[in-house]
C-alpha cells in the first residue's frame, strides 16, 4: 500500500507549532505534499531530519507560496517548477513563486515508479492582475498535465487548488458566484482536466454527491463549527493509478481548537 496525504499548511512554522508532526507520525504517510510552506529549505529540512527525501520549491517572494514533496521511499528523479512549460500566448511570469514540484517515487517493485507533484495555484482577486496571473498560470499547469497524462506514467497531482469544481463543493455557493474560487471559467479549467485530459478528482469519487466534504474554512466566525467550508484540496490521479486507489479521507480535526491549518489534510491509500 502507498499512503500520499496532501495538505495546505498555511506556514510550515505556525503548523508545527499547533501539532502537525503528531499528525503526520500518527498517519504516517509513505509521500506527503505541503503547500503554502513559506520556509526556506533549512527551515523545512529541520522538522524532517532524518528517513525523509525532501523536495522543496520555496518562493522567490519571502514569506509566501512554496509547495514541497517529502517521502520516505526512494526517489529516482526531482522536476521543479513550470519554467519548462511554454503555453502559446501565455507570458512568463516575472518570479518563479514556488507552486510546483514533481518527485519520481520509486514503489516496492522497482523500477516501477510513481510520479507525485506538489502544487498550490493562485488564489486570485476578480477583476484584477491578480486574476490575470492566475489564468496565466491555469494555462501553464493545462499543459503540463496534459503531457503528463499522456507520458504514460502513474501520476498523483495532489495540493491546493483554490476552485471549487460544483456547487457540492462550496457551502454557500450561491453568494459566490462572483467571486475568486468559484468563477466559472475556473471551474472550466477543471471541466478540461475531467473531462478532456482524463484526470480522476478522487476526493469526489470517493465523497460520493457531495455536499462536500470540504477540505478548507476560514479561521474567522463560525465557518468551522458550522462546517460553510469549500473543498479546494484535491488529489487527481491517472486512470490507471486511480483504479488502484482503495479510500480517500479528508482528515477534518475534531474541534476548531485541534487544527493546525485552516486547510484540512486530503489522504489516499493506493493498493500498489
Amino acid at each position: 500500500m502507498l499512503t500520499i496525504a496532501t495538505v495546505n499548511v498555511n506556514g510550515i512554522r505556525a503548523a508545527v507549532k499547533r501539532g502537525m508532526l503528531d499528525w503526520v507520525a500518527e498517519r504516517g504517510p509513505d509521500v506527503l505534499l505541503l503547500q503554502e510552506v513559506r520556509a526556506t529549505d533549512e527551515i523545512l529540512d529541520g522538522f524532517f531530519p532524518e528517513g525523509w527525501h525532501v523536495a522543496h520549491q520555496a518562493s522567490d517572494i519571502k514569506g509566501r507560496a512554496g509547495v514541497a514533496v517529502l517521502t520516505r521511499r526512494p526517489v529516482t528523479a526531482v522536476r521543479v517548477g513550470l519554467g519548462h512549460v511554454h503555453p502559446e500566448g501565455v507570458e512568463e511570469p516575472p518570479v518563479d513563486t514556488g507552486r510546483w514540484v514533481e518527485v519520481d517515487v520509486e514503489l516496492d517493485a522497482a523500477p516501477r515508479t510513481v510520479t507525485v507533484v506538489s502544487t498550490y495555484i493562485h488564489s486570485g482577486t476578480a477583476g484584477t492582475p491578480k486574476m490575470d496571473e492566475k489564468y496565466a498560470y491555469l494555462e501553464k499547469v493545462t499543459a503540463r498535465l496534459a503531457e503528463l497524462a499522456a507520458s504514460g506514467r502513474d501520476v498523483v497531482v495532489g495540493g491546493d487548488v483554490n476552485i471549487a469544481h460544483r456547487e457540492v463543493d462550496i457551502k454557500n455557493w450561491k453568494g459566490n458566484l462572483k467571486a475568486a474560487g468559484f468563477l466559472p471559467e475556473e471551474r472550466a479549467y477543471l471541466d478540461r482536466w475531467f473531462d478532456d485530459l482524463g484526470w480522476v478528482d478522487l476526493g469526489r469519487r470517493f465523497g460520493g454527491p457531495g455536499p462536500g466534504p470540504y477540505t478548507w474554512w476560514s479561521w474567522r466566525g463560525q465557518a468551522f463549527v458550522n462546517d460553510a467550508g469549500w473543498r479546494i484540496d484535491y488529489q487527481l490521479a491517472t486512470p490507471g493509478l486511480a483504479s488502484l486507489a482503495k479510500s480517500v479521507e479528508v482528515d477534518r480535526a475534531e474541534t476548531y481548537e485541534a487544527r493546525f491549518s485552516d486547510h484540512a489534510p486530503v489522504v489516499v491509500v493506493y493498493d500498489v
